[in-house]
């Protein structure tokens, strides 16, 4: 595997913000105090976590369908077919009790990380995809797991 380059590395990790300010919102009754004063209850705690989860996922089907256009053939056809998953996954199962949908979120994210390993086994991903994405997805799915057990 190549090196990842560091833009792709430093707003990956960027992208990482919400997720950890949700998981820290939730650690810390002051933090979450604070946190709701400031920019209100909708982006503390579970509730921040879920919604951005929800859109990373559907960002990823874009990228995941951006992929699917260096296939040809049949090929292709099922990588547009498999990129759609990864949003159709969070319109439909991140909903309801909250640790249950951040199961579902988390479920999500393992199964993006299958569906980009797909796609990097392909040769539609840069050498380094994977590198990068392992990373972000092992962070994330540890701040998931504040959401699950709190």
């Amino acid at each position: 595997m190549t090196m990842i380059p560091r833009a792709a590395l430093i707003l990956g990790l960027a992208g990482l913000l919400p997720f950890l300010w949700g998981a820290a919102t939730q650690i810390s009754p002051q933090l979450a105090a604070w946190g709701g004063q400031w920019v209100g209850p909708l982006f503390i705690g579970t509730y921040v976590s879920l919604t951005y989860g929800t859109v990373i996922l559907s960002f990823m089907s874009g990228v995941l369908w951006g992929f699917a256009t260096k296939a040809s053939g049949e090929e292709a056809a099922i990588g547009y077919g498999l990129s759609v998953i990864p949003a159709l996954w969070a319109f439909f199962m991140v909903n309801g009790d909250p640790a249950d949908a951040a199961v579902n979120l988390a479920a999500g994210f393992v199964g993006l990380l299958l569906l980009d390993w797909h796609f990097w086994r392909m040769g539609t991903a840069p050498d380094w995809w994977l590198h990068l994405r392992g990373l972000l997805t092992v962070i994330v799915l540890a701040c998931l797991a504040v959401a699950i057990i709190a």
